[in-house]
Parts: C-alpha cells; structure tokens; sequence
C-alpha cells in the first residue's frame, strides 16, 4: 500500500449556504444517477467502506468517501479523462449536486484520482465500489428466483498505438538500459548495431529488403548480446520485466534469414504472425483479437455474465484478446463459477456458439447447470457429406461406427474405406477417413441433440436481444479502455458494470423504502 500523509476524510452532514443539491436539486432528472447519488451518496459509500485504506489518523483528511465513491462511478458512467472529470466537478451543477459541491468549490486535482485507484488497487477490496452496487441488487431481492444467465464478451480497443517489429525491437533495447542496472553501459558495450539515443525512425530505404533485413539484424544481434550479458535470476521488478519484454520481442516476429541457421547474425521478420503476438511495447497486455472473421482490433476482451431479464451484469473479468486461457469458453466457465448471485443453485447458461467447447460444457455438468448455448457448427470432410455426428461412439467399448463399418477406437479407417459404396460422402483422402474425438465428445453429441427442441431454439432467441443490449450499454461511447495493462483496466471495467448497474436499477425503480433498498 502506498504510504502517504493523508488520513481518512469524512463528509460534512452539514449543508453548506451555496449547496448546489439544496439550491437547484429540483432540476435534476428524477431517477436519474445524479439526483440518486445527491440524496443517497454516503447511504451507498459510507465513510466506512474506506476506512482500510488509511489505517494513520495523521495527515490532511483524502477525499470522503461517499464523494470519491460517486466520482470514480460517474467517471466511468460518462467515459471522461481525469482532467474532464475534474472540470466536470467544478463547472457541472450535476456532478456537484451528486458529490455535495457548493456552487463556489473547485474539483480536487485531477491526480488525486490516479492516487485513488492506486490505493485501491493495493487493498484487499479492489472492487469494493462495484460490490456495494451488488450489496443494493442483493437487499432488493430483484435477483431472487431468477435461474438463467448469459455469458458474452466484447472487444475493447487499446489505448496505445500498434508497433512494428523494428520500433518494438529499439523500444526494448532502450527500456533494457533505463530499468535493468548497469543497463547503459551494457548496451553501450554490447549493442553497437544500432545509435539507440537517436529519435525517430530509423534512417534506411524502407522499400529496399536488403537495407531492412540488415536492420533487423543488427538489432536482434544487440538484443541477443544484452540477454547473454545478464544474468536473469538476479533481476527483480521493473529489471526483470524490461528482460523478458526484450527478450519476447526478440523472439516472436523474427527469424533466422532464408539459409542462415540464426548463428552468423542474419535475421528476418518472419513469415508468419505468432498466435500470442504482443503489439506494443508501451502496454505489453495488449493483443491482435478476431472476435469474427471480418473483423479484427487490437485490444482486450471484457468478459460478463448477465441476468437477462434484468441486464444487471452479476459478473466480469477483463482479460488479454488472445491465447487459450482468454478464450470465451475458458473465461466463460470461470466466471459462472464465481458469480455470487448463484452460488449453489443451478441456472440455465445462455451463450452464443464461442461458448460451445467440451471443456465450457464439462465446467457446467460438474456445477449442475444447463446448458443453453449455440453448438459449434458441424463441418464435413466433403461437402454435404457426413459430419462426426453420423458416426456413432461407444466410449464404453472404445469403437466408432460409421454408416457402413465398424473401426476401433483409434478410429482410423484406412483401408477399410476401399470400395465402400458411401466413401464419396465421407472423404476424399485416399487414405480413408480419420476421426479426432474430442475429450468431451460425448458431452458435445448430448448437447447438439438437445440444441435441436424448438424449446432450446425459443429460450435462446427469447433472451439474447437483452444480452445484446447489456453489450451495447458497456460500450456506448467506451470502446477503448483508458488506461494500460490488464490490472488498471479491469478496475475501470468493474467501475464501469457498477455505474451501468445502478442505473439499471434505478430504470427499474430503486428507492428507499422503511430504511432498505427496495424496487417500486
């Protein structure tokens, strides 16, 4: 935790003579987020909520809670810079009516908000703004008997821009000799390929192969140099992070030229795009991602898990837009799992077809939950021929029969193909057809069988449109993420859920009603 000279700071009850809520509170829109937090702001972030982050009674008093807890929500609601929500809070008679401003007062500086996030980043409740939203969805009771949820996710862009492997490469260098020790005069010694003090593009014919392949070269031969030079078990912090960012760029985008073996210090960009591929080295977390075919960002992946009679999104993650343990199906299973809203009951899982792997479908057996979700497409060796699904399984006896034989588990037919009046619906390979059962096989065939009943078919069409609107809401005029790395952005992203959240409920009628939160 940081230690600074700030003790907690606690709202005045008492109003002010130019209290903007008290002046002109009147002219905020009913059931609006301003007018709620004006009149329940330090109901919905007590001082106590806080009190952790400042064990020290010494010190200027931080900001109140119930006046930070409403700033970072609205921040995150309208998608401002810190320097906007600053001016907001000076010159908006909304936001001052929502954080208690007198007409006359002046926002704190905008780096008190860095200064916050930090604090709670480092607590053992980092996401203790968007927990008290729960706490308000809980006391309602709006949740209770709902037994369906939907899991999607959506591409959010980066907040930096792509680089190339020769800016990567140079950038990696130059953070080696700011953050490991000894690191200038390491490279002064042992990276001469390349004038790394210089700024700007390198001064070569960039239309001329041979110029940008000796480039290349020079400047994986200095990175190589600088990883041999250290010894990496020694390194801590910010030294081991500029090490191993130096040495994955000099790993994932280039390789040994046409007939070299990589010893003689001839390097090319490499022919192909590595499938975890950093692009940046200014926010190393972010990643190429393919959400569908035709469309391609670089960003991350913001994971929820939604009530879709409500929209109220009861669980998120934000990850990299790429690799295995990102995919939706991974994230997927892990979130259903630590959604506190169903913890040991059994709902009906609403996806889209991403979702359809064995492993998403395994995760929900094990917990008792059903599966509603789009199966993967079927493809056939031949076009119009037989899918995997015209092959029946024993898993008991280990054998696979197709439409006119029986074959072993092993499920390579081979020669048994030859003259079987069926092969051309089957395959073209002159070898015989081959089957790749997947672990979970028996559990993808159950699935596609019960995706079949209308009824399946009609829950999935009946929900998805509030799925989609959930969606739409989290990124409505946020599709890029406002800060670097997985950490920061997954504050923001709960920060966001906890603001989209309370409006939600308030659209849905929260009021106080006999001291609880209730719905009207």
């Amino acid at each position: 935790m940081v230690k600074t000279g700030l003790m907690q700071g606690r709202e005045d009850a008492q109003r002010g003579y130019l209290d903007v809520e008290a002046l002109a509170g009147e002219l905020l829109a009913p059931g609006s987020v301003f007018a709620f937090l004006a009149k329940h702001r330090g109901r919905l972030f007590p001082d106590s909520m806080m009190e952790d982050l400042f064990p020290s009674g010494r010190g200027r008093p931080s900001v109140p809670a119930p006046v930070i807890g409403s700033v970072l929500v609205l921040q995150a609601l309208q998608g401002l810079s810190d320097r906007e929500t600053a001016e907001a809070l000076t010159f908006d008679l909304r936001w001052k009516a929502a954080c208690g401003y007198g007409l006359a007062d002046t926002a704190f500086h905008p780096s008190t908000l860095t200064y916050w996030r930090r604090r709670l980043a480092g607590s053992a409740n980092p996401h203790r703004i968007m927990e008290a939203i729960a706490e308000v969805v809980a006391e309602t009771g709006v949740l209770k008997g709902k037994r369906r949820r939907a899991v999607d996710s959506t591409v959010l862009d980066d907040a930096v821009a792509r680089q190339d492997t020769i800016t990567q490469l140079i950038a990696g260098i130059r953070r080696f000799g700011r953050d490991v020790p000894g690191g200038r005069e390491l490279v002064a010694a042992h990276a001469c390929g390349y004038d790394y003090s210089r700024t700007g593009k390198p001064d070569i014919a960039w239309d001329d192969q041979d110029a940008k392949d000796g480039l290349v070269s020079a400047l994986v031969t200095d990175a190589l140099a600088l990883l041999a030079a250290v010894d990496p078990g020694i390194l801590e912090g910010k030294a081991a992070d500029a090490y191993a960012l130096l040495a994955l760029v000099a790993g994932q985008d280039v390789e040994p030229a046409e007939d070299s073996d990589g010893t003689d210090g001839r390097w090319r960009i490499a022919r192909r795009v590595a499938p975890d591929r950093m692009i940046s080295t200014v926010d190393p977390d972010t990643r190429h991602a393919h959400k569908t075919q035709s469309r391609q960002q670089d960003g991350f992946k913001a994971h929820i898990v939604i009530e879709p009679d409500t929209g109220l999104i009861t669980a998120a993650e934000l990850t990299k837009a790429s690799g295995p343990e990102n995919s939706d199906g991974a994230v997927g299973a892990r979130l259903i799992g630590m959604d506190p809203t169903i913890a040991g009951t059994s709902v009906d899982v609403l996806a889209d077809s991403a979702y359809g792997s064995g492993e998403m479908l395994a995760a929900l057996a094990l917990t008792d939950h059903v599966p509603v979700i789009k199966p993967w497409p079927l493809r056939s060796a031949v076009e119009g021929g037989f899918t995997i699904d015209d092959f029946t399984v024993d898993e008991a006896a280990g054998t696979a029969t197709c439409p006119k034989i029986t074959a072993k588990r092993r499920v390579t037919f081979g020669a048994a193909c030859t003259g079987c009046p069926l092969r051309d619906r089957c395959t073209a390979s002159p070898r015989g057809r081959k089957l790749e059962l997947h672990e979970h096989d028996a559990l993808q065939r159950e699935h596609r069988q019960r995706a079949a009943d209308p009824a399946f078919q009609n829950t999935y069409r009946t929900h998805r449109p509030m799925v989609e609107r959930s969606i739409a809401w989290l990124t409505r005029g946020n599709r890029r993420v406002p800060h670097r790395g997985i950490t920061r952005n997954n504050a923001w992203l709960h920060l966001r859920i906890a603001g989209l959240n309370l409006r939600r409920l308030l659209n849905l009628g929260l009021r106080v009603n006999e001291g609880s939160w209730a719905l009207g």
